[in-house]
């Protein structure tokens, strides 16, 4: 019986990860933009790991199902505006959170984020990570507002522009190393 009832535990937790891996895709932290959320490796400047870089699963299923929500923390393929403003060396993915929907009015002002005239409350990012001023501007329809967390260190929509919808890879729903570091997001 007992025999029965783990291997049953066993089959479920196979199933489990298959499922997670079917519908999600595994990314490494390699900029210090999204920290203290997300860890990238030291000695990159800025990074607060010592050893290990964040890797963390983004579903690639979910915004099939649902729209992206603000706050969310978003894996994409990189627009070639954020290829040109970031760096010959940035290619394929990034991770940032989702800011601004389309048709969101945004600006920034002393280092605070301003949607549609309202003070947004971001307690993920530290007093000495915000960042200065940008003048107010439109999210364009299909498009979204992608910043880092480490505002003051972020190669992100302030620089290059919004995220086309089509771009979106789906939202980072978990970490899983290093082992300290494992949870949901």
């Amino acid at each position: 019986m007992l025999a029965s009832i783990a291997g049953g535990l066993v089959a479920l937790t196979l199933l489990a990860v298959f499922l997670t891996l079917l519908t999600s895709t595994p990314y490494r932290t390699s900029s210090s933009a999204m920290e203290p959320t997300l860890h990238c490796l030291k000695p990159a400047e800025g990074c607060e790991a010592a050893t290990f870089p964040d890797r963390v699963l983004a579903s690639r299923l979910l915004y099939r199902l649902r729209d992206p929500h603000r706050g969310d923390l978003v894996a994409f393929k990189i627009p070639p505006a954020a290829k040109a403003a970031c760096g010959g060396g940035v290619s394929g993915t990034f991770i940032k959170r989702l800011i601004g929907l389309p048709g969101d009015r945004w600006r920034e002002q002393d280092g605070y984020i301003y949607l549609n005239g309202e003070r947004q409350t971001e307690p993920y990012i530290e007093p000495d990570r915000r960042d200065s001023a940008i003048p107010e501007k439109t999210v364009p329809k299909a498009q979204y507002l992608m910043l880092g967390d480490n505002r003051a260190s972020s190669c992100d929509s302030r620089r290059w522009g919004t995220v086309p919808r089509k771009n979106l890879v789906g939202p980072v729903f978990a970490v899983y190393w290093p082992p300290s570091r494992i949870g949901f997001r």
